[in-house]
């Protein structure tokens, strides 16, 4: 009888163990793919997983099995020797490259369709052209916005030649990449503090961004619009707010399309190089035109207490910048924010220091500043000679209700720093339905070992085991990681030199 008892323990341990673990699979290092290879993670496709693989005009497209086996490597000769940009829209059998170059003293912006085989299956076609003289330095000319759904694709391009009026060329297809409407507009520029940011494509095709005006030494943020154009609309709708009595920090949005509205987001100051003192919040709805609500939220002492690391308590948040928002099914959205830094010999970077760079406004929207927009992998970052240090510390995690009142916070504690890059820091948030689950390096015995937390409903933060066949000599780099599906994410990896990719199915 006793036997029987310890059986029945042992075999609930194995059920419950097979149940919350994670399944990883390697892919095997290609011999062309090292460490300065630029890449991008399409996502699956009828099946196959494709990663997009770029190397001094060397152009392929890698089609692994689910096993993460190579099937085939597609070579792209019908690229230019060079491309400004590529973008990808993903769907379940199809894919989308959005790319431009130049040639000659103009940019040229095409579109090709790829199955999930990785191949092509007709001729690119050309979606616009713009002439930019022969002595342009910036030449980055087109972006790219893809709704949540992906029913809508959006190409633009934007002209400064004026600085008191900025004219927007638009270009929206649908999820077939049949043109639905392209348009001419002009946006008044008051002033010449004032600047773009914040893309982003609804589900509609409205194009929704942030017009923002700083202090006069690009400090802080004093006041802002959020600007629509409607997708077959050839005009902007103006939403303006105003931060009072406060100065605000990067402005971040996020769209809810369920519910058609948008999500404004700031930490706020009291004074110039004053502490964080909270949180900036206003929800417009974007159909009716009107303001949701519009709030500011301290931080408390006790939240400043838990924040702080190695700062004072007034100064806890001081390092922190806001990475995702996400929206939750009661109406709710919660937030998750990183405490980041760098330390050199010359000067540092933090909140005082070149927090908007020295664009002043000019160049090509949005190509902008900042050092925690979306990541975007720099193969040539492994050493940037200049004795810097990167530090990312600690991961607050923020809950609010649908009307904006805090119903709880949390932190994911860590600390993490690295020399000359910061490739393997930061971290991958999952998303699964259930919970969130952190993804980031820790030193172990002067090797990173991928660690995993987790968070509930309840706002409670677990620290899972180590994450099984975790194989040695395999470096990760999580915050350049993709999620392809409900629970699968694939995540370079550096293996002797050499890029590869994982599977994480949870």
């Amino acid at each position: 009888m006793r036997i029987r008892y310890i059986l029945r323990f042992f075999i609930l341990i194995l059920l419950t163990t097979a149940a919350s673990a994670q399944k990883v699979t390697y892919s095997e290092p290609e011999r062309d793919d090292y460490k300065t290879t630029e890449f991008e993670i399409i996502g699956r496709i009828s099946g196959n997983i494709l990663v997009y693989k770029a190397d001094r005009g060397d152009y392929n497209i890698s089609v692994y099995d689910n096993a993460m086996q190579l099937k085939d490597r597609v070579k792209l000769d019908f690229l230019p020797k060079k491309l400004i940009s590529v973008d990808f829209a993903a769907y379940q059998d199809k894919a989308y490259m959005i790319y431009q170059f130049q040639r000659r003293d103009a940019v040229y912006s095409f579109v090709a369709k790829l199955n999930g085989d990785g191949v092509f299956e007709s001729a690119p076609v050309m979606v616009d052209s713009t002439r930019i003289g022969n002595f342009t330095k910036e030449n980055k000319v087109y972006s790219v916005e893809i709704s949540e759904d992906k029913s809508r694709i959006l190409l633009y391009k934007i002209n400064q030649d004026k600085e008191d009026n900025h004219v927007f060329y638009t270009f929206l297809y649908d999820g077939d990449f049949r043109l639905i409407n392209n348009s001419r507009v002009s946006l008044p520029m008051a002033a010449k503090r004032q600047f773009l940011s914040n893309f982003h494509l609804n589900n509609d095709g409205d194009l929704i961004f942030t017009k923002l005006e700083r202090t006069t030494n690009r400090d802080y943020i004093v006041n802002g619009n959020v600007v629509i154009k409607r997708a077959t609309v050839d005009d902007f709708e103006v939403m303006p707010f105003e931060a009072k009595g406060v100065l605000l920090d990067e402005i971040k949005i996020k769209l809810d399309n369920a519910t058609k509205q948008a999500l404004v987001t700031a930490f706020y100051y009291k004074q110039k190089r004053g502490n964080v003192e909270g949180i900036y919040l206003l929800r417009l709805d974007l159909a009716a035109h009107t303001k949701v609500f519009e709030k500011l939220t301290a931080f408390s002492p006790e939240l400043k207490q838990n924040a702080r690391g190695e700062s004072s308590t007034s100064s806890a948040f001081n390092d922190y910048f806001i990475r995702k928002i996400i929206n939750t099914k009661d109406g709710g959205f919660l937030m998750t924010a990183e405490a980041y830094y760098t330390t050199s010999r010359t000067t540092p970077w933090n909140r005082w220091n070149y927090m908007y760079g020295g664009m002043g406004g000019y160049g090509y929207y949005p190509y902008y500043y900042s050092p925690y927009s979306p990541y975007y992998y720099n193969p040539y970052g492994w050493n940037d000679g200049q004795g810097t240090r990167y530090h990312y510390d600690n991961i607050a995690i923020l809950s609010f209700d649908e009307k904006g009142d805090m119903q709880y916070s949390n932190f994911v504690h860590k600390s993490q720093f690295d020399d000359g890059a910061d490739l393997y820091l930061s971290y991958m948030l999952v998303n699964v339905g259930s919970e969130l689950h952190f993804l980031f390096n820790e030193l172990d015995r002067r090797q990173y070992v991928l660690s995993e937390n987790t968070i509930g409903a309840d706002g409670k933060v677990s620290r899972r085991p180590t994450l099984r066949n975790l194989d040695k000599g395999f470096s990760w780099m999580p915050r350049y990681g993709k999620q392809i599906s409900a629970r699968t994410v694939i995540i370079p990896c550096i293996y002797r030199n050499y890029i590869c990719f994982a599977k994480i199915d949870f």
